[in-house]
């Protein structure tokens, strides 16, 4: 099996999560915007947000600054606040340095994704960044882990891990396509049924010890 892996973006080697709480409570002091707004917002973009996300929450609080100016705050806020651990971009560097092939694939449109993996360092760090927007499918679609691997010169076929904390998006759509898999569990437990990762790891970081140190 050849050395590859693709990493999850959001929540795997980035905290999402706590960005984007601090962007909601950022936004709605400024907007003057109570609890029900507040959570209303979480809903709106706890999975992905997009430039027509920010026309439905505009309309829906009657908001002055135009979408696109609501969308800019937005990537220009959750960019500037995302950030990598040293030691998880050491990691990166090192798979590279022993010979791995590293990418990024994740859900999410191009200009904010790639701004995150930008400004953490991330993007320093691997072979490739691959947003759904930019290949025109979604994890779990397999054809996204396709051209995953493909930008950083790999092939899919000859196998490789997918590591991310998605049941759907990264241990199923992973294992569809072929890759074994490393899902990153927080606190959680794996309740994703008859389909488990070849492997369960705390956080990104233990991830990347385990492909160096014990996966061939």
């Amino acid at each position: 099996m050849q050395r590859l892996v693709i990493f999850d973006l959001d929540n795997t080697l980035v905290d999402r999560q706590s960005c984007l709480e601090d962007w909601i409570s950022v936004f709605s002091s400024q907007h003057a915007l109570d609890d029900h707004a507040r959570a209303h917002l979480l809903q709106s973009v706890r999975d992905r947000a997009y430039p027509e996300t920010f026309e439905a929450i505009r309309a829906q609080y009657g908001l002055d600054p135009s979408p696109e100016m609501l969308w800019r705050d937005y990537c220009v806020h959750m960019a500037r606040s995302v950030t990598c651990p040293t030691e998880v971009l050491a990691g990166l560097s090192m798979l590279r340095r022993t010979g791995w092939k590293v990418a990024v694939a994740t859900n999410g449109a191009t200009e904010i994704q790639t701004a995150k993996a930008t400004r953490s360092g991330i993007a320093e760090h691997v072979d490739a960044v691959c947003t759904s927007e930019m290949v025109g499918v979604r994890k779990p679609e397999v054809a996204i882990f396709e051209k995953a691997a493909a930008a950083c010169g790999a092939d899919i076929a000859l196998g490789g891990w997918m590591v991310g904390d998605g049941v759907d998006t990264d241990i199923r759509g992973g294992r569809a396509a072929g890759l074994r898999t490393i899902w990153i569990s927080g606190s959680r437990t794996w309740l994703g049924g008859e389909v488990a990762p070849d492997h369960v790891a705390p956080d990104v970081h233990q991830a990347i010890d385990l492909l160096l140190s014990t996966v061939s």
